[in-house]
């Protein structure tokens, strides 16, 4: 007797006993049990998802065990009618999908295609070694069609590394998780062309790796520097752009400071336009915490522009770092190798201002919840502006303050002592006076700016590879050890910087990070050694050290 269900065909016999891992039911010879494997994320790196599927004689049911979230619990709906209207019969029995390992929380639709899969194994439909094979990932809908899910590339680059042979994954993942080199990527559009595949009906080529690099993200506020902006729009303001074109030469923080109106975002709005490309190891990284967020779009790669985020002042702590029931990325997990722009900083919560203190420190955010806690990278730049006081024209010599002394210092002190002293560069950015706004003298261009931001980036590089593996990608990374072997400096900018410390009166911090700035203010001048120069230009960028509205 020959048994069809529907697309696939399996000779049996009602005569014969069933095989040692099958057992009969109604005349119908099914699987004591199949498994078919996909992959998950924790934090952003991605773990094997075993799926084991046992169809037992009962009283009809589907049931998902292995702690599913929510929207995991929901595919059995979903599973059901994607089989049906892909030509797929669904078994009247007692089915029971086990989750392993079930000590880790599943959430998301990526385990949908799998589940199918193995129903359609465990009747007997598919060929056990084909199903194993392979890594399965995606999102099922109604109709069979395959969708897009989010986490690919870490689980691309996760079956790469424990040596799967291939990863199904629907069409519009298929450019994410061919990234990742020496894993087959095989795409599909629909459910019916994944089980002709698996048995042999179909053949379906590996789609092509992308070694390179490919443009794009879909995050709203992540400009590319191709954008219309440029520095040679910004009059004036000498001074602040030194400052940020050395920020960006060594990834160190900055906070500006001026009135209303005096060109604060402007500036900060033109750093994407200078900034270096990313290194690919600092690109799929970047990816990886995308494509965990949701932010890839089906016909990008990786990401290869730097993020440029900025949030709003109203953005909670959960938004600003991450979290929430199933811990997601925040907005400094987000701005990763890129920068985080905060407009008008001592308006943000206190609280989240706060919780900035441990990643600017660190470089990475821990999210601790009772299921159990995952890290998340944020070695990012801040890019942070402020007002001088509340009425903002503290100092301003073209309009009168209206605060008082005790508001301005309560106003300046929304953001904490802490806080600030994590910050390397403290920049005054005054108003501009009319001959300079009506000027039309050439300012110098964006692209000039990079190209020094870049050759400094390149000595940073050679100095910090032959430190050894784990070392600093920039200056403003360094630790004790790194300033002590690279931070050699003169016998006179000793001098200066220890008068400085007495003055100043500057924490044991802001010594290491005005040695920091020093080293890459050298390395714009293509100096090994750090000079008087270059420590009193360093010291010029700590404006909130000397305390000026006292």
């Amino acid at each position: 007797m020959r048994v069809t269900i529907r697309n696939t065909s399996i000779a049996l016999s009602r005569n014969r006993a069933p095989g040692r891992n099958s057992r009969m039911l109604e005349g119908r010879e099914y699987k004591l049990l199949a498994k078919t494997f996909s992959g998950a994320v924790l934090g952003i790196e991605g773990y094997v998802v075993r799926i084991e599927v046992d169809i037992a004689q009962g009283l009809p049911c589907f049931e998902i065990v292995g702690l599913p979230d929510t929207v995991t619990r929901e595919s059995k709906e979903r599973v059901r009618a994607a089989l049906k209207n892909s030509g797929q019969e669904f078994p009247i029995k007692r089915i029971t999908v086990n989750l392993a390992p079930a000590t880790i929380r599943k959430e998301g639709t990526c385990f949908d295609l799998p589940i199918a899969i193995g129903i359609v194994a465990a009747c007997g439909g598919l060929p056990e070694d084909a199903v194993s094979r392979y890594l399965i990932v995606g999102e099922l809908s109604l109709d069979g069609e395959l969708r897009e899910t989010t986490g690919i590339l870490p689980i691309a680059e996760m079956a790469r590394r424990e040596g799967w042979r291939g990863i199904i994954v629907p069409t519009g993942n298929a450019r994410e998780a061919a990234v990742i080199e020496g894993i087959e990527v095989y795409p599909f559009r629909r459910l019916d062309e994944v089980l002709r595949f698996l048995a042999g009906d179909l053949s379906v080529p590996a789609f092509p790796s992308i070694p390179g690099l490919i443009r794009g993200s879909t995050a709203s506020n992540t400009p590319d520097i191709d954008s219309d902006v440029d520095f040679s729009d910004v009059k004036g303001h000498q001074h602040a752009k030194r400052a940020l074109e050395v920020a960006v030469a060594g990834g160190h923080n900055v906070l500006m400071i001026g009135p209303p109106g005096s060109g604060k975002t402007m500036l900060a709005r033109r750093i994407p336009t200078i900034l270096p490309p990313l290194e690919r190891d600092e690109a799929i990284q970047v990816t990886k915490i995308y494509s965990i967020a949701g932010l890839i779009s089906p016909d990008s790669g990786l990401v290869t522009a730097r993020p440029f985020r900025a949030p709003h002042h109203t953005a909670s702590d959960t938004g600003m770092i991450g979290g929430g029931k199933v811990p997601r990325p925040g907005e400094i997990s987000l701005a990763h190798r890129g920068v985080l722009f905060l407009d008008e900083l001592p308006e943000f919560r206190r609280n989240v201002l706060e919780s900035l203190r441990q990643p600017l420190e660190d470089g990475v955010i821990t999210i601790s919840r009772a299921s159990g806690s995952v890290c998340y990278p944020a070695r990012f730049t801040l890019i942070a502006t402020s007002n001088p006081c509340q009425c903002g024209f503290f100092g301003d010599p073209s309009r009168p303050c209206t605060c008082s002394p005790q508001s301005v210092r309560r106003y300046m002190s929304r953001v904490s002592g802490p806080l600030l002293d994590r910050i390397d560069m403290h920049i005054e950015v005054p108003r501009l006076t009319q001959e300079e706004l009506i000027s039309m003298g050439p300012c110098e261009p964006s692209a000039s700016i990079r190209e020094r931001v870049m050759q400094a980036r390149s000595i940073q590089a050679k100095r910090f590879r032959r430190s050894g593996p784990g070392s600093p990608v920039c200056n403003a990374e360094m630790g004790t050890h790194d300033i002590k072997e690279f931070c050699m400096i003169t016998r006179d900018g000793e001098l200066l910087l220890e008068n400085a410390m007495t003055r100043l009166r500057l924490s044991g911090r802001a010594y290491f990070r005005i040695l920091k700035v020093a080293r890459t203010i050298a390395d714009l001048a293509a100096s090994d050694v750090i000079r008087v120069e270059h420590v009193a230009e360093a010291i010029q960028y700590r404006a909130l050290d000397r305390k000026w509205w006292d």
